[in-house]
């Protein structure tokens, strides 16, 4: 998927916020959140970001095609490397919902690492919000996603949270603690079972 001019020039605006916040430290008021999201998707993450950025504090650097670290055969390396090199301090990771989100391997890579506990990876919280774009093609969580967010008799009983575009930055303050706290409270329900995605789907 070729991307626009605009989407190119948001996406590095998205880069230099997040390398400006990188040594910013995690707060009870704000906490350090990863934004996951397809690069087609990053004048939409941009206006996000400046709508709620003083709600949190974005870092929105994501794996890319020409990191040498996806060419390694150990999916453990890479995977800690995912944690150290762009999910680095974070502790809560945002899904940014598009059209195309849930075809791009990079997005479930992000998601499998948030959700990964070793050497060097920590547990990240985890949440889902639809964009604009999403809402109007009726977007598809990325799966791995899907696994996390479960509903019965409409309670919301797995580990992450999705939620429809904020109107409001203390309403998205409130779900960023909640997945803040689900470290803790709702760990036990992750499910990361699902095998790393290899390729990019096809997407329309």
């Amino acid at each position: 998927m070729t991307l626009t001019y605009q989407a190119r020039l948001a996406q590095s605006q998205l880069t230099a916020i997040s390398r400006q916040l990188e040594h910013k430290a995690d707060s009870s008021v704000r906490h350090k959140c990863f934004l996951s999201y397809h690069a087609v998707d990053a004048e939409e993450v941009l206006a996000f970001v400046e709508s709620f950025g003083d709600y949190f504090i974005p870092r929105a650097i994501g794996v890319s095609e020409d990191d040498p670290v996806i060419d390694s055969e150990d999916s453990d390396y890479i995977m800690d490397r995912i944690r150290s090199k762009y999910l680095a301090n974070s502790t809560v990771t945002i899904v940014m919902v598009g059209k195309c989100t849930w075809a791009r391997k990079f997005v479930d890579w992000e998601i499998y690492s948030s959700l990964r506990r070793g050497k060097v990876n920590r547990l990240n919280g985890l949440m889902a919000i639809q964009l604009p774009s999403g809402r109007d093609a009726n977007a598809a969580l990325p799966p791995r996603m899907q696994d996390n967010v479960i509903r019965e008799n409409s309670r919301d009983i797995g580990y992450g949270r999705y939620y429809a575009y904020p109107t409001r930055g203390g309403t998205l303050q409130n779900w960023i603690q909640d997945a803040f706290d689900a470290r803790s409270t709702r760990s036990h329900l992750i499910d990361n079972t699902r095998a790393r995605k290899k390729i990019n789907s096809s997407c329309p």
